[in-house]
């Protein structure tokens, strides 16, 4: 199968000024060159060249277009294999003409993330390097994509690499003591300080999941409140464009409306939200139920409150129902913020006194007053201030969570077997365990099962 001439759209089928189809299996540069007006020049291009063509369709004698090839020969290229990619105008039945001359002439269409995962198993990168290509095209904001970019450029396989040599060293002594006893000193060959440091980089590196995620995936965040508080104000006011209808009359917002913003780094898709009140006006009562949907199935919930009417009981009430007990956010309640809003406006009402949580955010969505302060609490309340840039790798994949965690769990066995004096044999059955975990991680051991998996979620031409 490694060897088959594969071939995909590697950018966005759409019409656009140029497209890139990508193309990689042995002598598939020779193959290619078969299907233009050159085939000796191009089946002749050095590696890291590229050259002028035109595609010819061998059935019919046409041309279908002109095209740049560049060719990268293996095992100097992405897939560690020949691999020539031909830049052709944007055209979508340009495009569909290229793929099916190609097709018909000994390619066939790549598999889902086909060229990474050749290229993992020529060696080129390890599995968390070719998990990383796909975050990196998955990445929502810059800082997602600095992170990813350092997961591609090996900071998890060079602190997987680093804790699993300290580990074989000790597996080394280990395997001396086992295979000549009669050299025994008495003395245990696995040092509990260099175990418990690995356990605890491990860990370290586990726990940065949360982060991982958090950048790559973001959270949401309901704007709620009764009518005219303001929600469709605020909802601008983060996305700095005027996306919803503002007005003076009540029930204006229907439904609820997303998009996706930045929150310093973060992913966040904040809701604007029909108000909500009492009603008897049936499309209206049904954008009040699909809010209160949206409510409890966001992570955030923003909760708006009309500063020049101050709280009413139909805000107590909503509150009560978010978990507000009237002192402030219980711990069901946690990722609750209540807002003061319209501070600009003369007359405008304090904000009650929160004895038992936290207090009301004072903004003004029209002037933007207070806003960047909401902003940075909402930050603060879903995640870090800021992600770690100190260069300490942070994870995003689950399958490589699960994995640092059975490795802890095997060298906490390896620590309890040490302080309960069990024999050296036994102990390393958990040092082995937590290696094994350790090479499941880079790749080095990996069922088939689990590469079909990793790389399913690839897109088509990566």
């Amino acid at each position: 199968m490694e060897h088959d001439l594969i071939a995909a759209l590697a950018t966005p089928f759409a019409s656009g000024a140029l497209a890139v189809i990508r193309t990689s299996g042995d002598r598939c540069i020779e193959s290619l060159a078969l299907l233009t007006d050159r085939p000796d020049a191009i089946a002749a291009i050095p590696g890291g060249r590229i050259k002028r063509a035109t595609v010819i369709d061998p059935d019919s004698g046409l041309a279908v277009d002109e095209v740049v090839i560049a060719v990268f020969r293996g095992p100097h290229s992405y897939t560690g294999e020949d691999v020539a990619e031909i830049s052709c105008h944007g055209s979508v039945p340009g495009i569909r003409r290229i793929l099916d001359i190609l097709f018909r002439n000994g390619f066939r269409p790549a598999d889902p993330g086909e060229f990474t995962q050749r290229a993992f198993l020529a060696g080129k990168i390890d599995l968390t390097r070719a998990e990383a290509v796909q975050e990196i095209v998955s990445s929502q904001t810059a800082v997602g994509h600095e992170m990813a970019l350092r997961r591609l450029g090996g900071s998890i396989e060079a602190t997987v690499r680093g804790i699993t040599d300290d580990l074989v060293q000790i597996m080394a002594r280990v395997a001396i003591q086992l295979d000549y006893p009669e050299e025994e000193t008495g003395e245990i060959p696995i040092d509990p300080k260099t175990v418990a440091a690995a356990r605890a980089r491990l860990s370290a590196l586990a726990g940065s999941y949360r982060t991982g995620r958090l950048y790559q995936e973001g959270v949401s965040v309901a704007i709620a409140g009764q009518t005219n508080a303001g929600k469709s104000s605020l909802f601008n006011a983060f996305l700095k464009e005027d996306r919803a209808i503002v007005s003076d009359i009540h029930g204006t917002t229907r439904d609820y409306i997303s998009s996706r913003v930045d929150f310093r780094g973060i992913p966040v898709e904040i809701y604007d939200t029909a108000g909500l009140r009492e009603t008897s006006e049936t499309i209206e009562e049904e954008g009040i139920r699909r809010t209160r949907t949206v409510v409890r199935g966001t992570d955030v919930v923003v909760y708006l409150v009309d500063g020049t009417t101050g709280m009413t009981a139909e805000d107590d009430q909503i509150l009560a129902e978010l978990g507000w007990d009237g002192d402030g956010p219980t711990s069901t309640a946690s990722r609750l913020i209540p807002v003061w809003n319209k501070i600009d406006v003369p007359g405008c009402k304090e904000p009650p006194p929160v004895s038992g949580g936290s207090p009301f955010s004072r903004v003004s969505a029209t002037t933007m007053e207070g806003v960047d302060a909401l902003v940075e609490r909402i930050v603060a309340e879903i995640g870090p201030v800021q992600p770690e840039r100190s260069g300490a790798p942070v994870i995003d994949s689950l399958r490589q969570k699960n994995l640092l965690e059975r490795a802890v769990v095997a060298l906490d066995d390896v620590a309890t077997g040490l302080a309960a004096g069990m024999p050296v044999d036994a102990i390393s059955v958990d040092l082995q365990e937590a290696l094994h975990a350790l090479g499941e991680i880079i790749g080095e051991v990996t069922s088939e099962d689990v590469l079909d998996a990793v790389f399913s979620g690839f897109c088509v031409g990566k």
